[in-house]
C-alpha cells in the first residue's frame, strides 16, 4: 500500500456546486439529476458550506407518507440553503494524505469532505467521499 498517496489523486475535481442564493429545490434537483449525495455551497467564489442528500431528506414527508409531495415543496420554498447547510465545513487540503482523510472520515462521522487549495482554504478544488477512499483501498488488493 502506498503510504503517502495524496488525496488529490482520488478526489472528484469536476464538481457540482450550488450558490448560497440558489433555491433548495435546485439542490434537490441537482442531487437527483447527477445521483450525488453531497454538494458544496459557494458564496462570492468561496466555500461556505455543505449540503447533503440526508440534510434534504430530513425536511421531507413524502418518503414517510404517500401524497405529501406538495408539503415537501412548501418546506423547500420556506427554507433557504443557508438555513439547512452545514456552515464552515471540515475541509482537507489537496496535499493531505489519503490516510489522513480516512482517519477523519472514520472518526468524525463525515461522509464527504471538501478539498481546498493548499494555500487558500476558501478555494474549493475537489471533494472526497467515503466511497472514494473505499475504492482506493480496493485497488490495493
Amino acid at each position: 500500500m502506498r503510504q503517502r498517496e495524496l488525496v488529490n489523486t482520488i478526489m472528484t475535481r469536476n464538481l457540482h456546486v450550488v450558490q448560497m442564493e440558489d433555491k433548495l429545490t435546485d439542490v434537490r434537483d441537482l442531487i437527483r439529476k447527477h445521483n450525488i449525495r453531497h454538494v458544496p455551497v459557494i458564496y462570492g467564489g468561496q466555500l461556505v458550506g455543505m449540503l447533503s442528500k440526508t440534510d434534504l431528506n430530513r425536511l421531507t414527508f413524502s418518503s414517510l407518507f404517500a401524497g405529501q409531495e406538495d408539503a415537501d415543496e412548501a418546506v423547500f420554498d420556506m427554507l433557504t440553503i443557508s438555513q439547512v447547510m452545514s456552515h464552515r465545513p471540515r475541509v482537507v487540503k489537496a496535499n493531505n494524505t489519503i490516510k489522513h482523510v480516512a482517519e477523519i472520515l472514520s472518526t468524525e462521522e463525515f461522509h464527504a469532505l471538501p478539498v481546498v487549495d493548499n494555500k487558500d482554504e476558501t478555494k474549493l478544488v475537489g471533494i472526497v467521499t467515503t466511497t472514494d477512499v473505499i475504492k482506493y483501498m480496493l485497488q490495493q488488493y
